[in-house]
C-alpha cells in the first residue's frame, strides 16, 4: 500500500535543504493529509468548523492534547521512536510518534539549523543523562546528533530525575584543550554554577541552555540566568546560546543570550491573541503557536503554552501562560471536551 505521506515527507526534505519552493502551499497539502489520517485533530478542526477547503488559517492544535491522545498518522506497529515531554513528576507526558522516515527528518531538520546557530566546539559536554539513560529524551537525542565529535554526557537519572554530576562534568570540561560547547537545560546549568567555585572555560567556549526548571532548581530570569554562567565560567555573554523546542515540535529556535528567537524557514513562530485566535500586531504580545513542516507525521500546527512579543524578524518570549502546567500546554476546555466526545463515538463498543 501506497503511503500517502511519501511525496509530501520528500518535498519537505528538499525545502530543508534548500530547494525554492512555497512554504504555504506545503503547510496547505500537509495540513490536508494530516485532517484526514490524524483523527483527533480532524475531530478539532470539525469542532471549529475547519476544512482544508475553507481555512483561512491552519487551526493549531495545542500541546495538552499530546498528553490524552494518539497526535499521529502512523500506525500502532509502525512507531519504534516516540519522544515524550519532561513534565513533573506525575504529570503526564506528550507523546510524538515516530518511525524511521519521520525521525530522519527530525534529524536533518535539527542539524544544520543548530550549527549555524551553537557552532559546536572539537569537545562538547551535555549536562544531560545519555541516551541509554533518556530513550525518550528529544533533547538528549538531538544531543547526540549534532555532535561534531564525541559527545561526553555527564548527567545521570536517579529516582527518575536528571541530576547533574558536578565531579565528572568538571573532569570532562578540563579534559584535553581548545574551547568546549557546554549544553543543558536551565535548571542543569544552575545545579552546576550553584555546585563550583568560579572557572575559567578556553577562549571561544560557548553554551547552549535549553530553559525549563519545571521545580528542579531555584528559579531565575533570563538575565539572571545568564549573568550566573558568566560570572562562574567567564563565558561572554555573545557566546550564550538560548534553544527552544520540545518534544511536539520537529524543528528548534534560537537565539543569542540578548537576542530574539528565529526558526529556520521551514518554521513559522505566530503569535495569536488567545481571545479571537488572530495573529497580534508587531511589539504585542499572545500566545506562541509554531507552523512546523518537520512535523509530517503529527500535527504541523502547534500551540504552545508560552507567551511571546511578535517582532519583524523573530520573536521574544516573555513566561507563561497563567494556569498552565510547567510542561504542555493548556487546551481549551471546549476543545478538550470535543476531542474527548468524538474519540468516545468513534471507538467500538465492547
Amino acid at each position: 500500500m501506497d503511503d500517502p505521506f511519501r511525496k509530501v515527507t520528500e518535498r519537505v526534505r528538499a525545502f530543508i535543504g534548500g530547494e525554492d519552493s512555497d512554504f504555504d502551499e506545503l503547510a496547505r497539502d500537509l495540513f490536508a493529509l494530516q485532517y484526514d489520517h490524524v483523527e483527533p485533530y480532524r475531530h478539532l478542526c470539525e469542532s471549529r468548523s475547519v476544512t482544508p477547503q475553507n481555512a483561512d488559517t491552519i487551526p493549531a492544535i495545542p500541546t495538552t492534547a499530546f498528553q490524552e491522545f494518539e497526535i499521529t498518522s502512523l500506525p500502532p506497529n509502525d512507531r519504534p521512536t516516540v519522544f515524550h515531554s519532561s513534565g513533573t513528576t506525575g504529570q503526564t507526558p506528550s507523546r510524538h510518534f515516530h518511525n524511521a522516515d519521520s525521525l530522519a527528518l527530525y534529524e536533518l531538520s535539527l542539524g544544520g539549523w543548530f550549527h549555524h546557530h551553537v557552532q559546536p566546539a572539537a569537545r562538547t559536554v551535555a549536562l544531560t543523562p545519555p541516551p541509554a539513560q533518556a530513550p525518550h529524551s528529544s533533547l538528549v537525542h538531538m544531543l547526540q546528533c549534532v555532535q561534531v565529535k564525541r559527545t561526553v554526557f555527564t548527567g545521570a537519572v536517579e529516582g527518575g530525575e536528571w541530576i547533574v554530576q558536578t565531579v565528572a562534568t568538571l573532569d570532562a570540561m578540563r579534559e584535553g584543550n581548545g574551547p568546549i560547547t557546554l549544553m543543558g537545560t536551565a535548571f542543569s546549568l544552575v545545579h552546576l554554577c550553584d555546585a563550583i567555585e568560579p572557572i575559567v572555560l578556553p577562549p571561544g567556549s560557548r553554551v547552549m541552555e535549553t530553559g525549563g526548571y519545571k521545580g528542579r532548581s531555584r528559579e531565575l530570569s533570563k538575565t539572571e540566568l545568564h549573568a550566573l554562567i558568566n560570572a562562574q565560567l567567564a563565558v561572554p555573554m555573545e557566546n550564550i546560546i538560548r534553544e527552544y523546542g520540545m518534544c511536539e515540535l520537529g524543528s528548534q529556535a534560537y537565539a543569542t543570550a540578548t537576542g530574539q528567537f528565529k526558526f529556520p524557514r521551514w518554521a513559522r513562530a505566530r503569535i495569536v491573541s488567545p481571545e479571537h485566535n488572530r495573529e497580534v500586531a508587531l511589539g504585542e504580545k499572545g500566545l506562541l503557536e509554531v507552523i512546523d513542516l518537520a512535523n509530517v507525521r503529527s500535527v504541523l500546527a502547534i500551540r504552545t503554552a508560552d507567551l511571546a512579543v511578535r517582532h519583524e524578524d523573530g520573536f521574544e518570549l516573555i513566561g507563561r501562560a497563567i494556569n498552565s502546567e510547567p510542561r504542555g500546554c493548556s487546551l481549551n476546555a471546549s476543545d478538550l471536551d470535543n476531542l474527548r466526545a468524538n474519540e468516545a463515538r468513534s471507538r467500538p463498543h465492547a
